[in-house]
């Protein structure tokens, strides 16, 4: 499908920026006002970032928090084990440590406490001398949890989970995806939640004298852990997300966090990290632990301060990646056969259970059928009777409303999320009438194509695929979830060769020729056995029309004009 620009607009972008008229045509593609350009190509946190007070209760937990930092109160963090959960820890802990304040932080053991508050775990961290506990990507439905705190301990939510009904009975719940909150901020993570009541706790000590004999927390360096959960928990790259990754990616090049740092290297990441770092380098292996081993290990990575610890933790780290990525692979065969028989039965959503499915992969393994088949799909390990599971949705079918649906219709003993994903638990006797509901619910998506459109923003010579044209194309990132990176065509390209690259062969790394002339290496990364493999693989010399992204990339010193291959046709 071609991404119509308005030609008006596309020029006057490109006359009032005195740039191409193909960055022009991008940034109107992508709905950017001539007025708005030069803030979408250099987003600052002034021109993007949000007074905190927009939010819905935010004034009442940084006045909390402040009476909490002058009293030297010791404050608990009950994160969630995702990389937003661990990041928003993060950034909570440093933030509090900063002011002086001890911390004590904690994160559920995904197989034995499940996803979010549990009056017993809480109940202990008051135990040991919390006197307010602050809950960070979780907790905004967790009612009954947090009332056994009640004349104990007071409790503050952070949260981002879309919230049916009234929130929690305690000092406040800071969450965009209230009911009655009326900010605009729907789509931002947890982590930027707590970074906006950071600066609001900041805010409100300077009111009171507070930094009048110490500093300020130095929050812009905090900013590389606002980009890192941002890009992982897939949120739009749109308005302040924009500037909260541009600019949290130059703080993360910077490398002064130990366990990024730490991180990076083991994943071999040698240039400036991009969102794509963040997704592909840095988010599994945080994601590793809370998965299938130690719940708090991502969040320890995140806080070391020491490199040599840093680097042990990282280590761990990409050890349980791999060993989840063998747990997943154990899985997928089995998950996609059956939802393949789903959808051609006619189904509008896949849902699939097994027995001691490991509940720590079956969100990844959801995302993979949801990439194979473009519908919501929904996968379960089942143990004791008891059904846990993850799903996961694409553009346009919300998922997140359709579980709490179940859940207030009863058929789900826990259950929550946003559009794009969510978490459910119910008893394994209900996943039919459950898998009833959401095909019901979500019929729509049964009307959907097999394969999400592929949206394209022009062609172009292999000539004309220069380093200067992929650079202007860069100035569009990040690139991500609503900031889609550009795809070009290259028409009748003819492949003169190709060849299986890595250390398992499913990158195919080829050389085209164009019909007037130039030569362009092609990459396919995750490379299947499919038709797209096959033909890049043909020596016949066939022409194909190749999709995909241009990119310049610089190895050992040198710069190269390569196109990262999304899709082919015959010519």
């Amino acid at each position: 499908m071609w991404r119509p620009a308005e030609e008006r607009t596309a020029q006057a972008i490109a006359q009032r920026l005195a740039a191409p008229e193909l960055l022009g045509r991008l940034l109107a593609a992508r709905g950017v006002a001539a007025e708005q350009a030069a803030d979408f190509l250099d987003p600052t946190l002034r021109a993007y970032l949000p007074d905190p007070s927009v939010l819905i209760d935010m004034d009442t937990a940084a006045a909390r928090l402040a009476d909490a930092v002058q009293a030297g109160e010791t404050v608990a963090i009950f994160g969630d084990y995702d990389v937003d959960g661990a990041c928003s820890g993060a950034l909570m802990a440093l933030g509090l440590g900063a002011l002086g304040l001890a911390t004590i932080n904690y994160v559920p053991d995904r197989i034995r406490e499940g996803y979010g508050p549990n009056a017993a775990a809480l109940l202990a961290l008051a135990g040991q001398g919390a006197r307010l506990i602050v809950c960070v990507d979780c907790g905004a439905a967790a009612h009954q949890a947090l009332a056994a705190l009640y004349g104990i301990a007071d409790a503050i939510v952070l949260d981002h989970h879309k919230l049916e009904g009234p929130p929690p009975t305690i000092v406040a719940t800071v969450n965009p995806n209230r009911l009655d909150d009326r900010s605009g901020l729907n789509n931002v993570c947890a982590a930027t939640i707590v970074f906006l009541t950071l600066i609001a706790v900041q805010r409100t000590l300077r009111r009171r004298g507070f930094f009048t004999a110490r500093r300020e927390i130095d929050l812009i360096a905090m900013l590389d852990l606002v980009a890192l959960a941002t890009v992982c928990d897939v949120m739009p790259l749109t308005g302040v997300n924009r500037a909260l990754v541009s600019q949290g990616l130059k703080i993360m090049a910077r490398r002064a966090r130990p366990g990024i740092a730490a991180l990076l290297d083991v994943a071999g990441v040698t240039e400036a990290p991009g969102a794509m770092t963040c997704g592909f380098a840095l988010g599994p292996r945080i994601n590793a632990a809370g998965r299938i081993d130690q719940a708090d290990l991502g969040l320890r990575a995140l806080l070391a301060a020491d490199p040599a610890q840093a680097m042990d933790i990282a280590k761990r780290l990409d050890d349980i990646n791999r060993q989840r990525q063998a747990v997943e692979s154990d899985l997928l065969d089995t998950a996609l056969q059956r939802a393949e028989s789903q959808f051609a039965a006619g189904a509008a959503v896949a849902l699939i259970a097994g027995d001691d499915w490991h509940p720590g992969v079956v969100g990844i393994v959801a995302g993979r059928i949801k990439e194979a088949f473009n519908r919501p799909a929904l996968v379960a390990g089942i143990s004791q009777g008891r059904a846990t599971g993850s799903g996961r949705s694409i553009v346009g079918i919300d998922l997140g409303s359709a579980i709490i649906a179940a859940r207030e219709f009863g058929l789900l003993t826990r259950g929550g999320g946003h559009a794009m994903a969510a978490g459910f638990t119910l008893d394994a006797g209900k996943l039919d009438a459950l898998h009833a509901f959401l095909n019901e619910r979500l019929a729509g998506a049964a009307m959907l194509p097999a394969a999400a459109d592929l949206s394209l923003d022009g062609a172009i010579a292999v000539t004309g695929a220069t380093e200067a044209i992929a650079g202007e194309i860069a100035r569009l990132g990040p690139f991500g979830a609503g900031n889609a990176e550009p795809i070009f065509v290259i028409p009748r390209a003819r492949v003169v060769r190709a060849d299986r690259i890595g250390r398992t062969e499913t990158t195919i790394r080829a050389y085209v020729d164009g019909e007037a002339g130039g030569r362009l290496k092609t990459m396919l990364f995750r490379a299947k056995d499919d038709a797209l493999t096959t033909a890049l693989l043909d020596r016949s010399g066939t022409p194909l029309h190749l999709a995909g992204h241009i990119r310049a990339e610089r190895w050992n010193g040198k710069t190269t004009t390569s196109l990262i291959l999304q899709d082919a046709s015959p010519a």
